[in-house]
């Protein structure tokens, strides 16, 4: 398994202490600390706002853009993302126009992921039940279908397993129509990390949507992460 609870939740604390004082985090900010928990992520590079563009870019077109800033809560609800930049000149328009974007604090530039199965995976503190880690299906398909199912967290891998087979969306993950299976074992070992997050009770929620399979892995291309509130 490699990290344990308490690994976690300690990395957790270093992370929280690193940014004392706010109860949100930048994109690369959380992806950066998935990362250190073997969370695979987009390799990328966040260039504040007047920063320059590393020169020679580390990352292979075809790239994705995305405006960042504590302020903006929805990227696509302010035109805060651009896909499949194929070249230097596309890149520089696409990061003059998004750092211009009201509340950028900078962008965010990935390579593109090559496409594959979306699943949501998120944790959340219940007011009845405490912390809770859901499952579903990704992307806008969250939403359409409403395939999702709950459990209370911390999990362990064979009860996150159990929770991605409550969902008819799971038939699609064991191969479907010719289709290949995706990697369950990293699948199983992301919901086990976010059940572990949410489940330290040092945050409120966490969001990673999508998080995209394969037979091979997994990508988390988007994640969210909020701290615990405390009140006095």
């Amino acid at each position: 398994m490699g990290k344990g609870k308490m690994t976690i939740t300690n990395h957790l604390h270093k992370f929280l202490a690193t940014h004392e004082g706010e109860s949100s985090f930048l994109e690369h900010e959380v992806k950066g600390f998935l990362r250190d928990l073997n969370v695979p992520v987009p390799a990328g590079v966040f260039i504040p706002t007047g920063g320059r563009l590393h020169d020679p870019l580390p990352l292979d077109f075809p790239l994705v853009v995305k405006v960042a800033g504590r302020k903006i809560t929805g990227k696509s609800d302010v035109g805060g993302v651009r896909l499949a930049i194929t070249d230097s000149q596309e890149l520089g328009r696409a990061i003059a126009e998004l750092s211009a974007i009201s509340g950028a604090e900078g962008v965010l530039v990935e390579e593109q992921a090559r496409p594959g199965v979306e699943v949501i995976v998120g944790g959340a503190i219940d007011p009845q039940f405490g912390p809770v880690v859901m499952f579903g299906l990704g992307g806008v398909l969250v939403e359409l279908f409403r395939d999702v199912a709950f459990a209370l967290a911390p999990l362990k891998p064979e009860e996150a397993r159990g929770l991605i087979a409550r969902t008819k969306g799971s038939r699609l993950l064991m191969g479907y129509r010719g289709k290949p299976a995706v990697d369950m074992e990293a699948l199983a070992s992301v919901v086990v990390t976010v059940s572990e997050l949410i489940g330290s009770g040092l945050l409120e929620e966490i969001d990673l949507n999508p998080l995209v399979l394969y037979p091979d892995g997994a990508l988390a291309l988007d994640a969210k992460m909020k701290r615990k509130c405390i009140k006095e």
